[in-house]
Formats: structure tokens, sequence, C-alpha cells
């Protein structure tokens, strides 16, 4: 029965909330997910035609704002030097996403007893590595065990292929000593579970339509499904509503016919990542929670997080296989990860190595930056960077300030009049710094490989693929929004598992950790539950 009250409601069909649905159902209650956006098929992805770079940049854009498709909604960025990125569906922005994985390392969980900056997590490496190996194993995770930059664990697959710019760019690494291994990544390198294996294709961030790329619309949501878990898309929630005592009781939210309905539960839990989760909180006043939901502490919407990105591209005097391969899992770099106070910052970065753009990619990129001239010379101006260049991501940690913050926007709404988010940010002095650092070990590094030239985008304003930190957890109320297991301090019913928890940043993707971290709150839940409203 429609709107009939549920044991356990999710706001969010993405990364963080496939999981949790998935390992939630075993409690015998009814779980229901509310999606904002639909369910997108594979035949519908750029790769299925001719024109897929174009798609890739227009209705499948990572950028909301450059999208402006029913299920998106506006983010006010003018405010912050990097651009969210989001994706509305059935699978979130694993759709989009590269699949590079890297778990956080377990000093990771410990920034402020090391280094003295930031806070510590009110958990450790060792209560999520069950989780991250579960997660592996539900996503189909491609890897070579013994990395030294993390404890010991073995993918279920084996690594993808290197390819000869992964080849290439080894060889850079290893002639100046620097650690460097094969990735982890949520991509298939052999027949599993019903999945083919990658055809290094290169269109892996406008969606895979092999599917051997993971993403939680054809991993965890079938299994999640088939215990008798409900999806509702094209739900856009408005507000979390709340008993007279504070509690959460459901949701307010637009159907597809735009229609407002109501729909009770028992657990509320979001899963709406770093911007979606805090605009919700905030959007959801009551008498009982006049500053927004969870929000006794000030902290909803502060704290914001990226990573901070750095593109170090070298061009190379032969072929290197352009983009054949997965763009992004090729192999990563944890040489300047730990901090060292010599280098002029705290924390540090990782590296990930990318593969050549395809054409039309090529030939923008190319003519943006003066190496593909309009007329005349085009056709030698991009034979010459064709297939000819490779690259690093430096992916540096950013650390929390309170003064990066999700706000409600006072007059930007979405088609249904709810008020959109305004971010503001600014780019720290520390990350200024890291950035510059690795732009340089990069260059370094590729020089090393053979490039005869190098180039570099010290900070990639359209990169915020990763959206941290806005409703932190900790145990002290006063100085978190959730506690150690993602309950909110201020409505005992009422859970958040997305990147808004994260304490620090790392600095590596976070997808792996945030499904870790759904995974160990749904079993909290599980574990708790005869105590869970006390």
């Amino acid at each position: 029965m429609a709107n009939e009250p549920v044991g356990v409601l999710i706001v969010g069909a993405g990364a963080s909330g496939a999981a949790f649905a998935w390992r939630i159902a075993d409690m015998g209650l009814r779980v229901l997910c509310l999606e904002q956006g639909p369910w997108v098929k594979q035949s519908d992805y750029p790769s299925n035609n001719i024109d897929w770079e174009s798609r890739g940049m227009g209705p499948f854009a990572t950028s909301p704002n450059i999208r402006k498709l029913p299920a998106d909604y506006p983010v006010n960025e003018q405010d912050s030097a990097i651009s969210p990125l989001m994706f509305n569906a059935v699978g979130g922005s694993t759709i989009l996403w590269a699949a590079h994985f890297p778990r956080f390392t377990p000093r990771d969980f410990r920034v402020k007893s090391d280094d003295g900056v930031a806070d510590d997590w009110p958990i450790d490496y060792q209560t999520l590595e069950p989780y991250f190996a579960i997660n592996d194993r539900m996503m189909g995770v491609s890897g070579l065990p013994g990395d030294p930059a993390y404890p010991y664990h073995e993918p279920p697959m084996p690594p993808l292929p290197l390819g000869k710019s992964g080849n290439v760019v080894a060889a850079g690494f290893q002639k100046l000593g620097w650690h460097w291994w094969p990735s982890d990544s949520a991509v298939t390198s052999r027949e599993y579970e019903g999945r083919a294996p990658c055809i290094n294709l290169g269109s892996c961030i406008s969606g895979c339509a092999q599917g051997a790329k993971a993403s939680t619309d054809i991993t965890y949501w079938p299994a999640a499904l088939r215990k008798g878990v409900e999806i509702r898309t094209g739900c856009r929630v408005r507000e979390v509503t709340v008993r007279p005592d504070g509690m959460a009781d459901g949701v307010l939210y637009y159907d597809e016919e735009g229609a407002l309905q109501e729909q009770k539960a028992e657990i509320v839990v979001l899963a709406c990542n770093g911007i979606g989760t805090p605009r919700l909180l905030l959007n959801s006043k009551s008498p009982q929670h006049p500053d927004g939901l969870a929000n006794s502490s000030g902290l909803v919407g502060k704290n914001l997080m990226f990573h901070p990105y750095a593109a170090i591209l070298g061009i190379f005097d032969e072929p290197l296989g352009g983009r054949r391969g997965p763009t992004g899992c090729s192999l990563w770099s944890h040489q300047f990860y730990e901090t060292d106070r010599s280098r002029g910052f705290v924390r540090g970065y990782s590296f990930e190595a990318v593969r050549g753009f395809a054409p039309a990619q090529t030939s923008l990129w190319g003519m943006a930056r003066g190496f593909v001239p309009w007329g005349e010379g085009h056709h030698q101006g991009f034979a010459r960077i064709y297939d000819r260049t490779t690259g690093l991501l430096a992916i540096t940690e950013d650390l929390p300030e309170e003064a990066n913050t999700v706000t409600l926007d006072p007059e930007l709404t979405d088609s249904h009049g709810i008020p959109a988010p305004k971010v503001n940010y600014r780019l720290s002095e520390n990350s200024q710094k890291m950035l510059a650092h690795a732009v340089e070990r990069a260059k370094e590094a590729l020089t090393a490989a053979g490039a005869v030239e190098t180039l570099a985008e010290p900070l990639m304003s359209a990169a915020g693929w990763h959206l941290m930190g806005t409703a932190r957890m900790g145990k002290d109320p006063k100085t978190s929004v959730v506690n150690e297991w993602g309950r909110a301090h201020d409505a005992r019913n009422l859970f958040i598992i997305d990147g808004s928890i994260f304490v620090t940043a790392g600095g590596v993707n976070p997808t792996s950790t945030i499904q870790a971290l759904a995974l160990y709150v749904a079993d909290s839940i599980k574990k708790n539950i005869e105590t869970l409203f006390d």
C-alpha cells in the first residue's frame, strides 16, 4: 500500500544507500528507499552511441548545473573554488565515477594523534576492515595483494592490466625509487557474478554499458531487491518530519507528478551525499529543531571537504594506447601520503595514473591550451598529442574548516521550490602548498618516464567529486552531528551514512570507505536494536 508506514526509510539510492539497504534487510522490517532520480538503462548510456563524448558533456555530465535534468537540483557554487559534482539516479554517482577504489589507510583515522591537526575519528581501520572486505566482494574489486601502503588484503579478482601507458608511468616511478602499486579498481578483470569483464572501451565516466564497472544499480540493488527492499523513484524529499519528542517519524516528499506525499517510518536514514544531506537537514526545521534537524552543535553544513585535485600530463614521442582501458584504474602511489613537515605542509596526497583522452576530448583540451590550432595545422597539432599523452592526478587531503560550508540559498530553489544548497569553499594555504608540491613531483615522475613535455592544471576547479564532512561523526554532541555509529545525537532514530559523516578526508577517493561505513552502521543498528531508542 502506497505510503504505508515502514520500519526503515532510506533517502538516496547511491553508493551508501544501496549498501545499507542490502545489509539492513535481514532485520525483518519493511525497508523502503526513496530516490529522486530514475533507474537508468544501460542501453541509454552514451557509449552505445557514436556521439558518446558529446553526450558525456551534456545529459551525462557530472555537474547538475550543466545537466539540468528533472532529477537534478541546482547548486550555487559561485563562492566555491571547486564545483560540486553528483548524479541523481538509482546507483547515484557510481554511474559516472571512474571506479578507482582505494581504502582509507589506518593512519587516516588518527590525524590528530599522529599529526596534531583536525580530529581523530571515533572508530578505526580495524573496525571497518571486515566491511571493506564485504564491500570488495559485493562491488567486485580487481587488485593485487601485498601493497605495502596498506594492511594486507586480497581483492576478489586479479588486477586490471596496466596497459602501455600504465607501464610507462610505472617505469618512471621505479626509476625514482618511489612507491607505486596497481590500483584496487571496482571494475571486473574477469567474469564475475554475471558481469562481463572490462573490454577497455574507455568511456567509464559516462556510464559502463558493458556492466564491467561497478555501480550500485547492478551490484547491491539487485541483491537488496531480492531480500524484499523496495525502491520508489522520482521522489524528491523536502524535509524530515519529527514527533513532539523530537524523534524523526518520516519525510515529506514530492512524487513524480509533483504531488506532496508523506511517508512515515520508525527509522530514517539519510544517504544524500555531503551536500544533499546537510541541505535536507537544514530544510527540516521544526519547533523541536529550530536550526535544522540534528543541528544542536551548529555543525550541520560546516567543515565541507573536497579533495583538491591537480592534473599533470606528459606528452610522449610514442603511442601509449590512448583511452583504451579504464579511465583512472591503472596504478596509484602513496609516496607522498604521510606528513613530512620539511615539505611545508601537513598530511599529504596520493597519485592516480590516468590514461589518454578520446578524440574529441583530446582536440578540445589541445585547443584550450594552444597545442591544437583552429584551421590550418589542426590535424598536425592533434596528431602530435592524440594517443601520446598520459598523466597523473594528485588527490590532496583537505583538512576540515568550519568556514567551508553548505547553507541554504535565500533565493535559488529547485523545481519544487525547495531551497537549493549554497556552497562557500576556499582553498587553504596548506592545500595550496600541497598542490604545488604534487605538481612538481608529478612532472618529475613523468619526465623520468620519458615525457618530452609536461603540462599542469594546478587546481582542477571542476573536480568536486568527493563531498565530505558536513555532518561529522564523533562522541561529543557539542562537536559532532552523529555518534560513532552514525546515529544523530539529537534524534535517536535518525542515521546518516554518506560522506557527510567523515571527520577527515584522507588523500584517496572515499567511496570504498563510505560504503564500508554504511555496512558498519547497518550492523550497529541491528546490534543495538533493543536499546536503539533509549
